[in-house]
């Protein structure tokens, strides 16, 4: 009978051991699965998920009351509140005083009557996006979905509509991950304590001056235009607004705008801490994206306005351009890129190990219109018959080479505009290395028996693995090819070449 108690206490004591070692390690695993507001925990989350140094391509559209005068550009808000400007002139030859007619009158007239997200959705998906979704809010102050945090919002006035709720869905049902874009750290104004500085402003989207409509009082429309009794307040709203989008919706990416380094580190922190833990709680892999140096690259992705880099680069990277010539919201006349030089750039990008955020410019009734939807077409077509090339691909070991001339970008890095030709070529590899892609930035002399120097010769990358057979994509014909000691050759054939960018698909062991 002894030995029996004593056989039940020691299994009750390795029980009890036992247990208690299961909770350490649920407790342990708990603290590595939930991020704290923290570089040295933020950092353990990683930057870019695989999904997305896939994907290539995302669009995105700038789209909210400032499309209304469709005039000037994205920065009309600003630019009515300034003084003897274009934009301030403008408005008030059309519109009347600033005083009488101010940024908050466009509101009721953005009704985004034609607005059809399963159309934008599939007009995405067609292009050949593999994410999406809206401006969130812009310098302006205006929210684009239903909020409780800020009165300004399209569910509550103008169109009356959750538009990024209603996109979001619609992304989601054609499989596209979703992107909600934050520009509105310069919101807040930051120079009411030197008012004889609103003629700069620059910190601050409305400047600030007793003398303006913007020095307001009213407590609601104080929140418009970023007039808090406090910057610090006003950091707190932005922080707010910020998470609620990621509890109601739960983007995938979450990317911001310059100004993010206006926000104090603290709240940056706990915004990311807040967007990963919540997608751990979806069970998806999430992602931030930014600009300049504000946020660190152990965590976040690194964007380049209409630009990119100069050289490859090991880790993913974006970069934002618009289908404009060089507006990023819709005004009434002003020409798009075509699609030769859109694709030619964005190819550029991906040789590099870039992905590539599109903006597209709908009108204030929600109307995308046939300009750009032909260019769109056009990108969509080839993607169609190119995507191989590029879903899912990695950079070679160089990405290329030719005889363009890229000029200096936006923001850093090159120019989202260089003018490419057949005389420049670049480079992709299949994630497993069984194939490596060739692209001419134009269509190739038919013919002509080329020598790709950075194949062959003394100073060749070659491939990762022996050659085995070269094709066009998009085509049956055959191709004509010859790797000697010294040099590598390739004749371009004589048929079903594409204007836009030809494409030669390299079959290695």
């Amino acid at each position: 009978m002894k030995i029996l108690n004593l056989l039940l206490l020691m299994l009750m004591l390795c029980f009890l051991a036992c247990k208690d070692q299961v909770e350490q390690v649920d407790q342990s695993k708990q603290q590595t699965t939930e991020y704290q507001p923290n570089f040295e925990s933020l950092k353990k989350h990683g930057a870019a998920p695989e999904w997305f140094a896939d994907a290539k391509l995302g669009m995105y559209f700038h789209w909210g009351p400032y499309s209304v005068p469709a005039f000037g550009s994205a920065w009309y808000p600003h630019n009515m509140y300034k003084d003897n400007n274009k934009v301030r002139k403008h408005h008030e030859k059309t519109y009347g005083s600033i005083h009488e007619f101010g940024y908050e009158d466009f509101i009721p007239m953005f009704k985004a009557s034609q607005f059809d997200p399963d159309n934008w959705a599939e007009l995405f998906k067609q292009t050949g996006a593999k994410f999406a979704g809206p401006v969130a809010q812009h310098h302006d102050g205006f929210a684009m979905w239903d909020s409780e945090v800020n009165p300004w919002n399209a569910a509550h006035m103008g169109p009356k509509r959750d538009i990024l709720g209603d996109i979001f869905n619609s992304l989601k049902s054609k499989g596209l991950k979703t992107i909600a874009t934050f520009h509105h750290a310069r919101n807040g104004q930051r120079n009411k304590d030197k008012p004889e500085m609103w003629k700069i402003a620059y910190d601050s989207h409305y400047p600030y001056h007793p003398d303006l409509p913007t020095a307001t009082t009213d407590p609601k429309l104080r929140k418009l235009f970023g007039n808090f009794d406090t910057i610090d307040v006003f950091n707190q709203y932005w922080l707010d607004q910020v998470n609620e989008v990621v509890d109601k919706y739960s983007p995938d990416i979450l990317w911001y705008d310059s100004w993010l380094n206006l926000i104090p580190e603290n709240m940056r922190n706990e915004m990311a801490a807040h967007h990963f833990n919540n997608g751990l709680k979806q069970n998806k892999e999430v992602m931030l994206a930014h600009k300049q140096d504000d946020l660190p690259l152990e965590y976040s992705v690194l964007d380049y306005e209409q630009g990119g880099r100069r050289d490859s680069w090991p880790t993913p990277w974006m970069t934002d351009i618009t289908l404009g010539k060089s507006r990023w919201m819709y005004v009434e006349g002003h020409p798009y890129k075509s699609a030769d030089l859109v694709i030619r750039n964005m190819i550029d990008v991906w040789s590099k190990n870039g992905v590539v955020l599109l903006n597209v410019s709908p009108t204030a009734d929600g109307v995308i219109n046939e300009a750009q939807r032909a260019v769109l077409k056009d990108i969509g077509n080839w993607m169609k018959i190119h995507g191989e090339a590029v879903y899912g691909t990695r950079p070679h070991t160089i990405f290329g080479y030719g005889t363009a001339s890229a000029g200096d970008g936006h923001h850093g890095g090159q120019s989202a505009t260089v003018n490419y030709t057949a005389n420049d070529v670049r480079f992709t590899v299949a994630k497993n290395k069984k194939a490596m892609y060739v692209f001419f930035l134009g269509k190739p002399e038919a013919g002509k028996r080329i020598s790709l120097r950075s194949i062959g010769g003394y100073h060749r990358n070659i491939p990762p693995s022996k050659i085995k057979n070269i094709s066009l994509l998009g085509s049956n014909v055959n191709v004509a090819w010859e790797l000697t000691s010294g040099d590598f050759f390739l004749t371009i054939p004589n048929q079903d070449l594409n204007e836009l960018a030809t494409v030669f698909k390299f079959e290695l062991e």
